[in-house]
């Protein structure tokens, strides 16, 4: 099956984010935007490119993580007419080399929104490139990670963000359907297909218990994994439990633990203190954006020797005193790293929500302060509807009746 066949083949999946394209290419909203993307380079990113070109837009793209990228994906987006700078494993250096090549090209233009993918073009933005800002070109941004937003958050905070940025991560759709579900199954994906374990009866810790964390612990327990679920946060650390999960400090979890998934966006959440207390053969993935959460410098410089590649993304590192620690995709993102990322369906809503941030920036030119914004709730509900609609589900409305007193404060015992 060649490229385009494949990527052609997830939009048949993507139902919502072909209606918006079927609607754009008759509207044309964003003739004369350049949209620069810093996304997963994936079948599923081509069919969003699609409908961005649809809509009349002019791409640039890189990827947001090395090992994300898929080759043949970026090749074929290449001989559509799109520029892409991405390879699939390139260095620190590398990568950075184009995210700055993508930036590069908004250079001169006179409309541009960005798409980002864990902040990194928008945090170079503002490091290397302020040439860029205050011209009036930039007309916003979107960020659709969890750990991209946290970063927004902080440079919000030190007063330093200097264009207007919509959270699109924090929608309820993006959350549920993306966070929860996608992440979930995609990283549950990769543990299996870099391990080829059995899953069942395993010890299997996952960190953090937010929508991502949650996405994966239900699956794994869905596999018949024993799950223990590490926090910081006596809610979440609450809502675990009371879910069903068992919840432990770090330290007590990772001895007994057959796998370790981290899904906190944090860092050093397995760190060198933790190395000494790992089971002989343990499993280390992580399910956030980042290389950060468990300290692959701490494990290289606690190992004796390392086996790269015992498996496709499987590392195996040996420790001083000879137990052995497997590590899934240098740990990086391993869905996406190891596995495929998020099925179709569930980009499908994502990037819907991407595509008509871009339409409602674009439309609110001029109307937003610099800052991080909400995506507005009638965007969310129309692509949580389409997708309804799309599975053949129908829904209740409310009456006259109901929603006059839904707004009314009178109406008491």
């Amino acid at each position: 099956m060649t490229t385009a066949r494949r990527i052609e083949r997830s939009e048949r999946s993507m139902p919502v984010l072909s209606r918006v394209r079927d609607q754009w290419s008759r509207s044309r909203p964003l003739t004369g935007v350049v949209v620069a993307g810093c996304l997963p380079l994936t079948a599923e990113t081509g069919a969003l490119a699609r409908t961005l070109r649809a809509g009349g837009a002019e791409l640039v793209l890189c990827s947001s993580n090395p090992l994300s990228t898929q080759d043949d994906v970026t090749a074929s987006l290449r001989e559509q007419g799109i520029a892409v700078h991405a390879r699939r494993g390139v260095d620190r250096a590398g990568y950075y080399d184009d995210v700055r090549a993508t930036l590069d090209a908004l250079t001169g233009a006179g409309r541009a929104v960005l798409l980002d993918d864990g902040c990194d073009l928008i945090s170079t933005l503002h490091q290397e490139r302020p040439d860029l800002l205050g011209t009036g070109a930039l007309l916003g941004a979107s960020e659709q990670t969890g750990t991209g937003v946290l970063r927004l958050r902080q440079l919000a905070r030190d007063g330093a963000l200097s264009l207007p940025v919509v959270a699109v991560n924090d929608t309820p759709v993006k959350r549920v359907v993306d966070n929860r579900w996608g992440s979930g199954q995609s990283t549950v994906d990769a543990l299996l297909r870099a391990t080829g374990m059995l899953l069942a009866g395993r010890v299997c810790v996952v960190a953090g218990f937010g929508d991502v964390g949650r996405g994966v612990a239900t699956r794994l327990r869905g596999l018949g994994a024993q799950v223990v679920v590490t926090e910081v946060d006596p809610v979440a650390a609450l809502d675990a439990t009371l879910d069903g999960f068992r919840v432990l400090p770090m330290a007590a979890a990772a001895a007994e633990a057959h796998v370790v998934v981290t899904a906190t966006g944090g860092v050093d959440v397995v760190g060198a203190r933790h190395l000494p207390l790992l089971r002989d053969g343990v499993v280390l993935a992580n399910a956030g954006h980042f290389d950060v959460e468990v300290d692959v410098r701490a494990l290289l410089a606690a190992a004796s020797d390392r086996e790269p590649d015992v498996r496709p993304a499987l590392d195996e590192y040996t420790l001083a005193d000879g137990r052995r620690v497997l590590l899934v995709a240098e740990g990086r993102v391993a869905g996406l790293a190891a596995a495929e990322g998020s099925p179709p369906a569930v980009m499908d809503l994502a990037f819907a929500l991407q595509a008509l941030t871009v339409r409602w920036l674009v439309g609110s030119a001029g109307t937003l302060a610099e800052g991080v914004h909400e995506l507005p709730t009638e965007i969310d509900q129309r692509v949580a509807a389409l997708a309804l609609e799309s599975l053949g589900v129908e829904v209740d409305r409310l009456s006259t009746a109901q929603a006059t007193y839904l707004r009314s404060w009178r109406s008491g015992s």
